[in-house]
Parts: structure tokens; sequence; C-alpha cells
């Protein structure tokens, strides 16, 4: 990839989904794609497949330019994308089939497939007749069988359970070490930083809003690998460290404005990190990667709630760690009515969005508002999807403060029922 750029048109502007891209992949490589939600991650590799277009910029494959879906190139999903109306052996065949493969050929080379995975016997069961790890194996024969120089896998094994998903994981790179693919490399969009660590050869960080490679970091160990092993664990850490750093340092050049797009993190999960921060053994300072451990949180789960935190001035992100500032001690100790008061207070003065629902609100001789008035400034910065997912967090959070109310039927803002 050189210099790949993908945006939208907007009222204000270009909306940059990934900005000046620069990716290379070597043959026997696995490489991992590792960032929060908005990093742009899954538009990647839809770029990188020919699925769409970038708005600037080039991906070379093979010598060649992709611009359509290129031979040698597959790709595995995160939610399957099976038929439902097709056996597991028919499944397999579809991508042969678009391809005009003989009949007799198409199967023989998807029973090999099927057997590869550890599906052998399960070739005339339907999908819903399976697990989530055995539809995923289904889809790993699917991209397979087309014999692929190049897979792509998009967050694999986060629909699965953690014992399923670790074992589907363990089978992969088996395959992968003993050279029983056809594949050359691989490129793994994932947010979980421990199984980056345990599957790749080389990480690439990206930022968000617009993503960005901002770090690219070589894993020195040979497999398997050893989850407990202490480099293991630094390395852990030391990629949770230049992830917070990054977003520290973000947040310190850019506070939210009206088009920021709001993390969907309910009040409730923000109070409870904010509980937990607050007792031991933390005391207001807490290792990111050990409160990931404790409650069992990866990236997109974890960073969210974190960054909401700091964007409301409850909490700061410094180098791996979280620290409670003294209003986040606060607000993690205080009865419910003082902390809602407390959440009001920084919700209208961190959060523009908030005070502009409220504002509105204010002005208007009924106060009401339609919820299509700030929806469409919204889609002025934002896609119309994250436009109505921030516009639903800013409901969810201006409703727990009680600085307005929202009728869902109706999709009216008032202030009725609300404190002056």
């Amino acid at each position: 990839m050189r210099h790949v750029s993908r945006g939208f048109d907007k009222t204000q502007g270009e909306l940059l989904v990934l900005d000046d891209v620069d990716l290379s992949l070597q043959s026997g490589e696995i490489v991992g794609l590792l960032g929060r939600s908005g990093s742009g991650k899954s538009t990647l590799l839809r770029i990188v497949c020919g699925l769409i277009q970038p708005s600037s910029g080039e991906v070379m494959y093979q010598g060649q330019r992709v611009q359509g879906p290129a031979p040698g190139i597959a790709m595995v999903f995160q939610n399957f994308a099976l038929f439902p109306w097709l056996t597991v052996l028919e499944n397999v065949e579809v991508g042969l089939e678009a391809q005009r493969v003989p009949a007799a050929e198409r199967r023989a080379r998807a029973l090999s497939a099927i057997d590869l995975i550890g599906l052998d016997g399960f070739e005339n069961a339907y999908p819903r007749e399976m697990s989530g790890g055995m539809r995923q194996r289904v889809g790993f024969a699917r991209a397979l069988v087309v014999n692929p120089t190049l897979l792509l896998m998009d967050e694999p094994f986060s629909a699965l359970d953690v014992l399923t998903a670790e074992t589907l994981r363990t089978d992969l790179l088996d395959l992968w070490t003993q050279a029983r693919m056809p594949i050359q490399s691989v490129l793994i969009v994932t947010h979980n930083i421990e199984e980056a660590v345990l599957m790749c050869d080389r990480i690439l960080v990206l930022s968000s809003n617009p993503g960005r490679v901002v770090a690219e970091i070589k894993v020195p160990f040979a497999r398997p690998r050893n989850r407990l092993d202490p480099a293991f664990r630094d390395l852990v850490d030391d990629i949770y460290a230049t992830m917070t750093a990054r977003l520290s340092s973000e947040q310190g050049r850019r506070a939210l404005t009206l088009g920021s797009r709001l993390p969907p993190v309910s009040t409730n999960l923000l109070a409870g990190l904010a509980e937990m921060l607050v007792t031991a053994p933390y005391q207001g300072h807490a290792d990111m990667p050990e409160i990931a451990s404790a409650l069992l949180l990866e990236v997109d789960d974890l960073f969210p709630v974190a960054e909401t935190l700091q964007y409301l001035a409850f909490a700061e992100l410094r180098e791996g760690d979280i620290v409670l500032t003294p209003p986040g001690h606060v607000f993690a100790e205080s009865g419910t009515q003082e902390r809602k008061r407390l959440f009001a207070d920084h919700l209208l003065r961190h959060v523009p969005l908030a005070a502009r629902i409220r504002q509105v609100l204010n002005e208007r001789p009924g106060h009401h508002a339609p919820r299509v008035r700030f929806e469409q400034e919204l889609e002025d910065f934002l896609t119309d999807g994250a436009a109505r997912e921030t516009l639903d967090t800013a409901i969810n959070w201006g409703r727990y403060a009680e600085i307005f109310s929202y009728n869902d039927k109706s999709e009216m803002f008032s202030l009725d029922d609300v404190e002056a």
C-alpha cells in the first residue's frame, strides 16, 4: 500500500477514515493490525482485497495494481458470512464455483480443505447445526480452497468464546508453522493485544479518526509462544503503553468538538471502572494490562471507557497507566445524587454536543427540539451511522445526568422534569 487514503465527502470537508497509509507484506510473515474502533482497520482490509477503492494512493499485489477482487487474496470474516441454506461442502465450493472450476475438481479441493481444517465428517451439515467455532472453520476452509497466497482475517476469533478461539488459533498456527497451507502471508485485524503478540511477526498500531500507522512493533519470539513468559508479558505491556501514550497525546492535542465521535460507553461502565480504580490495591492508579486482565476486557472494550473518563476529566492516561484525577476520586466515592450532579457538570463543560443540546432547549420557548435537528448537524462532520451512534451516546449520558429528557417514541428532546 502506497500513500493510501480513504475518505467520504461531508459538508464540512472530507471525512478521512484512512490517511496516507504505507504498508508492505512480505512472504512468510503474519502481520497484525491493532487499533481502537475508528482506526479504519476493516476498511484497510477491504481496500487490500479490492472490495473498495482508496480515495488516493494505490495497492500493488505481485506487481499488479489492485482495482477489484484479486485472484490469490482470500478473506475470513468476523461473523462467518456463511450461506445458511448451503451445506458445509457447498459453502466451501462457492468460491470455486464463481471461478468456474469443474465440478469434480471443485468437490475434490473442497473435501481436501474441509479435512485440512478439521471438519471431516461434517460435509453435509448445515451452519445451523454447528457451533460458532465449527462455522468459523468453514469460513477458513472456504478461504483456503481457492489456494490464496495472501489471507486476510478481520477479527476472526472475536465472535467465539475464549476456549474455542484459543483452539482455533492454535490449529491455524500449527498449519502455518508446518507449511500445510498455500498461504504465503497473513494480514490479521485484531483488538486483542495478546492475540497479536501470540500470532504475529510484526504488529502495526493504527491511530484513530483518521487511521494512520503510528508504530511498527516486531515480535522477536519463536513459535510456539508462551503467554506466561516474562518477555511476552513485557511486550504486551509495552504495546499497551504505546497505545495509551498515543491516545493521551491525541487527546492532549485535541479536545472534544461538536463534531467529535463519542464512544458508545454506558455510565454504568464509567462508574464501575472508577469505583474499581479507587479501591485497593489500585488507590486511583492502575496498570492498563492488569485492569484488562482483571475485567476480562480487550482493547476495544477497555480503551473507550478509559478514553471517556479522560474526556470528562475524571482520569488521565499515562504510558500504559490510568490515573484518577481529584474529581475522578470524588465521582467514584460519591453517592448516586452527588455523582449525577458532578457528571452533569463535567458533561456540560467537556462534551460540546451535550452543551449544544442543552443550549438549544434553553433558548426555545417551549424547551423542545426534534432529534433530527441535532442528527443533521452531526452529519456535517460524521458518517450517518457514526452520527446516530454519537447522538445515542449523548442521549444516554444526558438522561443519566438529568440535563435534558428524551422521548424515544416522539424522538423529541425537552427540559420536562429537568431542574433548571
